[in-house]
């Protein structure tokens, strides 16, 4: 069953963050390692089922690179066929001021205001769309109220050290 939220009358995209982490809040170790993950068939159905309810992804420029280096050449041996192809398909948009292109299929550089560019996206009609990793993005858009929807999965390790998935700076006065 899908839920929507209504605003003004309107259908609203939402923005899901939808990450794995550690029992001390990490999502990645502090040199980006997520071997930690506990993959098993549950996680790999809901994986599934979020790719099938969302129809954009948003990525930081970290997360985006490490992506970009797996799916395209991920295989049917390895992954689900279902997932290779919604991560290689689905539109992909980038926030970076560093990167200078993107060129993973359906990827798309935005460089400018992120409130600005997910509020506009939250308009458009379509379907919701999905934080993955990124927890520079996902702690952006905390601290702005973008956020709809939080799915967080914690896998039974701690790493003692790492990127925590949200990291709260003081609102500057």
């Amino acid at each position: 069953m899908a839920v929507l939220e209504v605003i003004h009358g309107d259908f609203m995209r939402k923005v899901i963050v939808s990450n794995y982490v550690t029992l001390d809040g990490f999502f990645a170790g502090p040199n980006g390692e997520i071997d930690w993950f506990v993959w098993d068939e549950e996680t790999a159905q809901y994986s599934k089922e979020l790719l099938r309810s969302i129809d954009t992804i948003l990525f930081g420029r970290v997360t985006y690179e490490l992506m970009a280096s797996y799916w395209p050449t991920a295989s049917p041996a390895t992954e689900d066929p279902i997932i290779i192809d919604a991560m290689n398909n689905l539109p992909k948009i980038v926030f970076s001021k560093t990167l200078e292109k993107v060129e993973w299929k359906n990827s798309r550089l935005v460089k400018g205001n992120m409130m600005d560019e997910i509020s506009k996206l939250k308009q458009q009609p379509g379907k919701d769309m999905v934080i993955y990793g990124s927890g520079s993005i996902a702690s952006t858009l905390t601290q702005l109220g973008l956020i709809d929807e939080y799915r967080i999965f914690v896998n039974p390790v701690v790493l003692g050290s790492g990127k925590p998935l949200l990291h709260y700076q003081p609102a500057k006065k």
